[in-house]
């Protein structure tokens, strides 16, 4: 039972990824990168120490993905853990998070976070072109008009996190 749930979650997450231009004008952006958040998370897995309290996602920079992701997401639980999001209006209101999202406006905002953030049992989502190799865990990238998403290995292992590889396996290594 929960191999066949896992195998539907990887089937979405592989059917959001490669939407169509034509798929992503009937679904904002925003619902979008909300949903994969919220799928990523199930394939990765943060050291024992943070598995108690709240799961806290931390959004920064776009208030549509914090709705989307506090409307579906906050009653429930993820990781065994309450489910607690947060919309940032500056890196300094995020003191812990689990997840961390970096929307395309803040992204130049991106190396200060990195430095908050550096070791920390902290998944960092971004959403511009190059913040993969700068060191985000995750990063949205458009590549041939579809949605991609790039791993940054490194990253995961220096933020102490570990990634399944079915996520890997549709990801972008870089």
């Amino acid at each position: 039972m929960r191999k066949t749930y896992k195998l539907v979650l990887l089937f979405v997450i592989v059917s959001m990824v490669g939407l169509t231009p034509e798929l992503k004008a009937q679904r904002p952006m925003h619902e979008i990168h909300s949903m994969l958040i919220f799928n990523f998370i199930k394939y990765i897995d943060w050291p024992e120490a943070t598995k108690s309290g709240d799961f806290i996602i931390a959004v920064y920079g776009d208030d549509d993905v914090f709705q989307q992701l506090n409307t579906f997401y906050s009653n429930r639980p993820i990781k065994g853990q309450n489910a607690k999001i947060i919309n940032a209006g500056s890196i300094s209101e995020i003191n812990s998070a689990h997840v961390v999202y970096v929307a395309e406006k803040k992204s130049n905002d991106f190396e200060s976070l990195q430095t908050k953030f550096n070791g920390k049992p902290t998944l960092i989502i971004t959403d511009r072109s190059g913040l993969g190799k700068k060191g985000s865990c995750i990063n949205f990238k458009e590549v041939g008009g579809k949605l991609k998403f790039e791993i940054n290995q490194a990253s995961f292992d220096s933020n102490k996190l570990k990634i399944s590889s079915q996520l890997v396996s549709m990801g972008i290594m870089i």
